[in-house]
Order: structure tokens, then C-alpha cells, then sequence
């Protein structure tokens, strides 16, 4: 039994990144800020070098560098609205230039293929405690602040117009989708949560007529993709993190090739 057993706790990992990250990545989706997602999991890279150069929690250092890094491109943004890509692809590089000088001055030695895929096969129960807290902050998060979301997705500056603090929903957003991003990169990866972040949330939304229930589908869309890459690691005995990538690849491949030959 123990022998058939081990891979239960990485399934239940998986499943439960692709549901809370494809969720999140809807909401980033409609608010614009599906690029922050790409800077939050580069942004890591300082405060990992930092955490292991004093012998401190790394989940701690990579969360509170995601989320300097994801503060100061809000700010920026504020001051260059019209060019937000190009601000928050600036702090990615720049944070990611930084992590690299520090790990040189620090003497770290980082791996980076864990970092870029994780290593679903050896995330333990505290991982999943720090996800399980992750879905928690982001499920209130939705539900407390549903409304404003909506209304700022649709118009952001009739939203701001009509009293709804968009500053402070950006900064909650931003706090909350850090949190998620960060929970996931020890397990899953850098490439594999921005592939949950954003393929489930796209084809959710091409389907949806509200928000909820476009996060309702790519929370679904986003667990299959995490079952079906790890169903193919198993039978084809293969790392889960690069196969669930590539199963959100074909989720928006196979649509196209459909219409193609319509």
C-alpha cells in the first residue's frame, strides 16, 4: 500500500496549483495585470539569494521580493499609465539582473532547473499547508472585493470615478497573487505557475459570461491540465512540472488546429 501510495501528496499538490492559480490568473487576467504574474515569479530570484545566503526560510525571501518587485511596478505604473508592459517588463529584468549580481556577491549557488520546473515528486505536507493558506487569502480576497473587481475589470476609470479605491484593489491583488505565485515555485516552478496563471484563464474566459464563473472554469480547466501532466509522468516516467507546462501549450493549440481545418 505505501509502495502505491507516495504519489498521492504530489497529485493532490498539482491539483490544488491548478485550480488556485488558473483562478487567480482570471482575475489578473480582467485587471490587466496578467504580466505582473511573469514578474512576480522572476522577482523571486533577489530575496531567494538573500534567504539562503543567511540560512532563512527561501518561501520567505522569495515572497517578500515577489512582492517589492510587484509594488514597485504598481507604482510606476501610476506614473507612466500609457507604457504599463514596458514598466513591468523593465522591473522583471531589473529585479532578475539583481538576483543574478546577488547570488555572484553573495557566493550562492542556486539550482536552476528546480527553480524554472519545481519537483512535484518532493513537496511535502508543509508545502501544501502554505497552498492550502494561499487559496484561503485568495478565495476572501474574490469574494470580499467581487464587485469592485468586476466593475474595474470592465471600465477601470468608471470604477475609479465612482469611488472604488483602484489603488488599494491593485495593491491587495498584487499582495494576494505574490502569495499564490510563491507558494507554488517550490513545488511547481517559475515556468509551470505562469503556464497555470495564464492558459486555463484564457480559454475560460472565451466561454464566460461573469467572472465568477470564468474562475470557476479555468479553476477546473487549470486542475485537468495538473492531472493530465501528471497521469502522462507517471506512464511515461518523466518530470510532472515540464509535461503539465506542455498540456497547457495544447490547451490552446488544439482549438486553433480545430478551426484550421473547419
Amino acid at each position: 500500500m505505501a509502495a502505491m501510495s507516495w504519489w498521492i501528496l504530489p497529485l493532490l499538490f498539482a491539483l490544488l496549483e491548478g485550480l488556485i492559480c488558473s483562478a487567480t490568473g482570471t482575475v489578473l487576467l480582467t485587471q490587466r495585470r496578467i504580466l505582473q504574474a511573469n514578474l512576480v515569479a522572476h522577482g523571486v530570484l533577489p530575496g531567494l539569494a538573500i534567504a539562503l545566503a543567511l540560512n532563512l526560510d527561501p518561501a520567505i525571501g522569495g515572497w517578500l521580493s515577489g512582492l517589492a518587485a510587484a509594488l514597485l511596478a504598481e507604482g510606476l505604473i501610476r506614473s507612466h499609465k500609457q507604457q504599463q508592459e514596458a514598466v513591468i517588463n523593465t522591473v522583471l529584468a531589473g529585479s532578475l539582473a539583481g538576483g543574478v549580481l546577488l547570488l555572484s556577491l553573495l557566493n550562492v549557488r542556486v539550482d536552476l532547473e528546480p527553480l524554472l520546473f519545481g519537483d512535484l515528486l518532493t513537496a511535502g505536507w508543509r508545502d501544501l499547508w502554505q497552498t492550502l493558506l494561499a487559496a484561503a487569502l485568495s478565495l476572501g480576497f474574490l469574494v470580499s472585493n467581487y464587485r469592485a473587481l468586476v466593475f474595474s475589470g470592465v471600465d477601470p476609470d468608471g470604477a475609479e470615478a465612482a469611488g472604488i479605491n483602484i489603488k488599494r484593489l491593485h495593491t491587495l491583488l498584487a499582495v494576494v497573487s505574490t502569495l499564490v505565485i510563491v507558494s507554488a515555485i517550490a513545488a511547481v516552478g517559475v515556468i509551470l505557475v505562469i503556464a497555470l496563471l495564464c492558459a486555463p484563464a484564457v480559454v475560460a474566459l472565451h466561454s464566460s459570461l461573469s467572472l465568477k464563473e470564468a474562475s470557476l472554469k479555468a479553476a477546473a480547466i487549470g486542475a485537468s491540465c495538473s492531472a493530465a501532466g501528471f497521469g502522462l509522468s507517471l506512464a511515461l516516467d518523466l518530470p510532472p512540472g515540464p509535461l503539465i507546462g506542455l498540456s497547457c501549450l495544447l490547451l490552446l493549440l488544439l482549438p486553433r488546429a480545430s478551426q484550421q481545418r473547419n
